[in-house]
């Protein structure tokens, strides 16, 4: 492999695979407002915030991490102001005080904080103006949870990325168009695992212990435990299992961190706790789970790309298809098995749409593992569905692509029409 191809895919795990307190987009809102006080140095009277659609969505019935059970948009933008810590990028959360918590429900009942829509505009957008007497900072966040576009004290603008005000230090983004589904089974044969094992063994670590805490307490809908108690504690039923309970747990606030992949927690857990279950049973060395890992983040990172990060897209159908693919890898599958899963899988469950954040994506992540996991079983059989068979096309490429292209743009009415339906702007 290219040193410069090998050098991006690792530049993209090192971006991808990081560790967030929370669903990803209450959470990014909590790192603006932290760093919204910060830049104004004191704390505000008042909060604005304004949002996409795909952030409200997102934010509207998950359970904000350390809040005391509490949801919404004013939750995760004032508690990122009293006690979160800028600098922790997506643990911001991690240090919030019984104090403020106390805190947080005085100004909730005070209503400082107002939220609104902003429409025709990126699918990850937040932009928080804290204000205090004659002071005001805003900080907009944009493309992904983490991405602050611009700063702005009182009428000075600090930070404009777009605009090239005061980025020199911003870091060169690795370039994702490299992916492709033969150079990540290359680069997955060939890696130096010294090179990226700090990173898989954090994902191990974090993604099962929260699978563990979902699977163990009385969290959202119990997907998770619901699955046992329907199929039984055998291999498919428990990898899907163990998946839906880490999102049990993480939708309904559970303050263990996780790792993801995408910009996505539940993401993050799908292409992950699945390979370790079945690893597990097939007593698989942790140098072929890791190269199998590195199949299933990079496969799940490729498809995002051509969808970004939020879209009316469920996520957990392209990280269930990578897994699949991982574990048709880890098996022993060859390339054409391995590609035949990712196949069966996009022709069965691309239609999934995403609704926002909470408990129910434990239910469509196991939806997703449930179709990669008929699709492994088929294509280890050699079974396969054809191009020209509704969306699957002649060549491998063209069928990832063909699904990020009715992700994005095919699914753009249904974006709106489902965020309509969530904020009661529709009554069918």
């Amino acid at each position: 492999m290219e040193q410069k191809i090998y050098d991006n895919y690792i530049n993209i795990l090192k971006e991808e695979l990081v560790p967030a307190l929370g669903c990803t987009e209450p959470i990014a809102i909590a790192y603006a407002g932290a760093k919204a006080r910060e830049i104004l140095e004191t704390f505000p009277q008042k909060v604005i915030v304004k949002c996409s659609g795909n952030i409200i969505k997102n934010v509207k019935g998950v359970t904000v991490p350390n809040s005391g059970d509490l949801k919404g948009i004013d939750t995760a933008a004032l508690l990122g102001i009293i006690g979160g810590n800028a600098d922790m990028q997506l643990e911001v959360l991690e240090s919030v005080t019984d104090e403020d918590r106390v805190k947080l429900r005085e100004l909730l009942k005070a209503k400082i904080c107002s939220c609104d829509l902003v429409e025709n505009t990126d699918n990850l957008y937040i932009d928080i103006t804290v204000v205090a007497n004659e002071h005001k900072a805003q900080v907009i966040v944009s493309d992904y949870h983490t991405n602050i576009i611009r700063i702005v004290k009182d009428d000075e603008v600090l930070y404009d990325k777009v605009n090239k005000i005061d980025n020199q230090a911003d870091k060169i983004e690795a370039d994702r168009n490299l992916l492709n589904v033969k150079n990540i089974i290359e680069f997955a044969d060939t890696v130096n695992l010294e090179d990226v094992k700090d990173i898989l063994s954090r994902q191990i670590n974090c993604n099962m212990a929260i699978a563990r805490e979902g699977i163990k307490n009385n969290f959202g809908a119990n997907v998770g435990l619901n699955l046992l108690a329907l199929y039984g504690d055998c291999l498919p039923v428990r990898a899907r299992a163990m998946a839906a309970a880490g999102s049990d747990a993480r939708m309904s606030g559970c303050s263990l961190p996780v790792v993801i992949n995408s910009g996505s927690g539940n993401q993050g857990m799908t292409v992950t706790i699945p390979l370790v279950v079945y690893a597990d049973e097939y007593k698989i060395s942790q140098e072929k789970l890791y190269r199998a890992l590195l199949v299933s983040n990079l496969l799940a990172i490729h498809q995002k790309k051509y969808i970004g990060k939020l879209s009316a897209f469920c996520g957990a159908v392209s990280a269930g298809y990578a897994c699949g693919a991982a574990i048709t890898y880890m098996l022993g599958g060859n390339f054409n098995q391995i590609a035949n899963t990712i196949i069966n899988t996009l022709a069965n469950t691309s239609g999934i749409i995403c609704d926002g954040a909470k408990p129910s994506c434990a239910a469509k992540i196991s939806s997703a593992l449930d179709a990669a996991l008929l699709a492994h079983t088929m294509s280890m059989h050699d079974d396969v569905f054809h191009a020209d068979e509704g969306i699957v096309k002649d060549d491998l490429e063209k069928t990832i692509r063909a699904v990020g292209y009715i992700g994005r743009e095919g699914m753009k009415s249904t974006d709106i029409e489902v965020l309509n339906i969530m904020i009661d702007k529709v009554c069918p």
